[in-house]
Formats: structure tokens, sequence, C-alpha cells
């Protein structure tokens, strides 16, 4: 310690400051927090292993028993002794000890302690939470998903505030007609949107092996969009004609199995009507709408109408065409055409229906097609036969348009 002359003002180096204690009694190492909770690594201390081998109900020892009438000149000197020993177990060289060392115990097997990975991190508290509800129209093959409001989104803008939307998407599918999005409501992380987005052309089989990806994301017109948070909905969750509602937390963007996708994605459904008219003499055929097409051009979309075939067609004549709805994956016809025939000869006849892309100053492209008639397969078989079977009766069934048509002329 640094010795000062009489009148001089006392200074303490900051070595000096950390190597003494601020209490009054002899100059002694500061305690670190771990000497408090001692974990000794390299085993117990000498003198610590008879006490840890104690069953713990054992009585008292004398020397405990007897602790309340030490002196406090004693209980300096254990502070002292425990301080020794503790530094010694974190392997200091200790004092050579009167007695052999006792046997290190045998160490036990870990716990299985949960991983701090499987834990579900405070995604309520970091993303926000969404309320929705689900309801599958079975009659009308149709998924209505209603996104209600999102509650303490996390901020993305400079603002403190965010731009949300919520889009949807249906797994597995990688085409940009499984996406659907509701409005953007501006600076909000408490947005409400009360807004109902439907998927049509949903079968059965969709709702057993499909699942719905529900994402809320920050619009930003300068730069990309941001993902916020997402949650998946397996469809077979749902009961039909149920209306099922959800309050969940928002969970970190999950990867997408592209292979799964690829392997399983469609051309597209279209919803098609059947009519024989006995007023008319003939078979009324309405194409109502599709749903889920393959975009074919660069911007995301296709241009597409539908041409429909009465075959076999030895005059050439049965060619009817809808009007062309541009930039749409979901398009909505509801035109109707009539082949005058008679019933008889229905049974002796197909009907093929074919969606294309329209695209001016090259060829159409053609996206999908449907064959109905006695020589089909499955709902399309069944739909045709339930049209000859029932006059006078119009029947609605949704198809899947497949890439290749057995005998079909796939040019325009």
């Amino acid at each position: 310690m640094t010795l000062r002359r009489r009148g001089e003002k006392a200074t303490i180096s900051i070595q000096e400051h950390m190597a003494i204690d601020v209490c009054p009694g002899p100059i002694r190492p500061i305690k670190q927090i771990s000497d408090y909770f001692p974990r000794f690594p390299r085993g117990l201390p000498p003198d610590a292993g008879p006490r840890a081998a104690a069953p713990p109900d054992a009585p008292a020892r004398p020397a405990e028993a007897s602790a309340g009438r030490r002196s406090p000149s004693d209980g300096a000197r254990d502070d002292d002794e425990d301080v020794d020993q503790l530094f010694g177990a974190y392997g200091a060289s200790p004092g050579p000890s009167p007695g052999p060392s006792p046997a290190r115990p045998p160490a036990k097997p870990p716990e299985d302690e949960p991983d701090a990975d499987g834990y579900e991190s405070d995604d309520c508290t970091a993303l926000g939470t969404l309320d929705f509800s689900l309801l599958y129209d079975q009659e009308n093959n149709a998924l209505h998903c209603t996104i209600s409001k999102a509650k303490g989104l996390k901020p993305m803008d400079h603002n403190g505030l965010a731009d949300p939307y919520v889009k949807l998407h249906l797994l597995p599918g990688a085409s940009k007609a499984n996406k659907l999005r509701t409005k953007t409501l501006r600076n909000t992380l408490n947005p409400t949107w009360n807004e109902t987005l439907t998927y049509y052309g949903i079968t059965d089989e969709d709702m057993i092996r499909k699942t719905l990806r529900i994402s809320v994301c920050d619009e930003d017109k300068f730069r990309h969009n941001e993902f916020i948070g997402e949650t998946r909905v397996p469809l077979k969750k749902l009961k039909p004609n149920h209306t099922k509602t959800f309050s969940i937390c928002l969970e970190k963007q999950l990867p997408v199995d592209k292979t799964e996708d690829k392997s399983l994605e469609e051309r597209g459904r279209i919803l098609i009507s059947l009519k024989y008219s006995s007023q008319k003499q003939g078979l009324l055929v309405g194409i109502v709408r599709c749903a889920h097409l393959a975009a074919m051009d660069a911007n995301g979309y296709s241009d597409p109408y539908v041409k429909t075939y009465l075959k076999p067609d030895v005059d050439k004549k049965s060619k009817h065409k809808t009007a062309v709805k541009k930039k749409t994956l979901n398009p909505e016809f509801n035109e109707e055409f009539c082949y005058e025939i008679k019933h008889g000869d229905l049974a002796k006849k197909t009907l093929e229906v074919t969606v294309w892309d329209y695209d001016i100053g090259k060829s159409n492209d053609f996206i999908g097609g449907v064959v109905l008639g006695i020589n089909a397969k499955g709902e399309r078989l069944k739909h045709w036969f339930d049209c000859l079977k029932n006059k006078d009766k119009r029947i609605e069934r949704w198809h899947t348009l497949t890439n290749e048509l057995p005998g079909a002329v796939l040019s325009d």
C-alpha cells in the first residue's frame, strides 16, 4: 500500500482497491459470486467428502449443534478456510492434506435435458397473433377463409409500425393460382381485415392431403415485401360445413418442400355443367369457371379461354369457344353452348373440353383439358352417365385438367 505524508490526501490505486475488502480487518481477496455456488469440477474438497456422504436424515453433529456458541473470531477463521478450500477446488495449489484424498465418486450419467432448440420461442410476443376462421362448403366445393384481425405484429418499418396484409397458399402447389391475399392496411400493428377469401374447386381429396399456409407480410413500395410470420393448417382438421375459428401465434417461416410441390402440381380445375334439354332436343354444355390454372405468361398469369368439341365431329362444326379473360388464373365464364343431337346418340359421343392461354402474335398455349364420355373413368364417366340418366336436369361437376388428352388435337 502506498505511504502518504501528513496532510496529504489518501490515494489508493485501483489494484489496491480490488485487492482489499471494504470491511475492517485483515486484507483478503474479494470473493467471487462463483465462490458462493461452487460446482467443484475437480471433485469435492477433501473435508467435504464425509459430509456429502452423510444421509440427509442423520442426526446433527455436536459441532453443528454448538454452532451458536462459536465466537466471532472463529467464524472469521472458518470463512477464510472456506475461501482457501474453494480456491483449492478450482485448481489452486492447496496445502497438503493429512490423509489420503478420498476416491473420486463415479460420475452420474447426465440427465436428459430438453434441447434448447426444442423450446418454443415466444413468437406471440415477437411476431404477433392472428384470428381467422375456415369453412369447407362441401356441396359447392369451396373453402372459405375469413381473415379477421391480427394483434401485436412485429414492427417492420422505421416508424415502428407495419403495412400488413395476409397471403394464403394451398400446399402442395406451386402455381400462383393457389395464392390469394387480403388488402393492405397502412401503419398499424393491430390490423382488422374482416375479409373472406375463397378457394373454388376444392374436393374431398384435397381436404385430406392439402395444407393451408397463412402468411402475414409487410408491404413495401420501393423494395421487396417482408415476411412477418405464418401458420399452417392441415385441411383434414376441418369438418365439412362447419366453421372452425382459430386464434394462433405466428411462427417463423418454414421451408416448402419443392419436390413434393412438383410431383403433385396440377394444371388446374374446371367447373362444367351438363343438361340434356328435351325442349331444345340438344345437349347444353355450361362452362362456369376455372380455378388454379397453370401460369403460362412471364407475368405469372394467363389469358385463358375454353374450347369445347363433341366428337366424333365429321363436319367439324361442333367447336365452341368462350371469351378470353385477361390476366387471371381463376376466370369466371358463365357461358353455355348447345349441341343439337338426339338423346340416343349421346352414348356414342365424347365431350372434349380444353383450356388455352391467348397470346398475341404467336401460337396460343395449351393449359389443360378433360374428356367426358362413356370411355372416361371416375368422376368424368359418372358426370356423363348422370347427364344421360337425368333428362332436363342441370348437373355440375368439378374436373381436374390434365396436360395430355388421348386423340386430341393440341393446337389452336
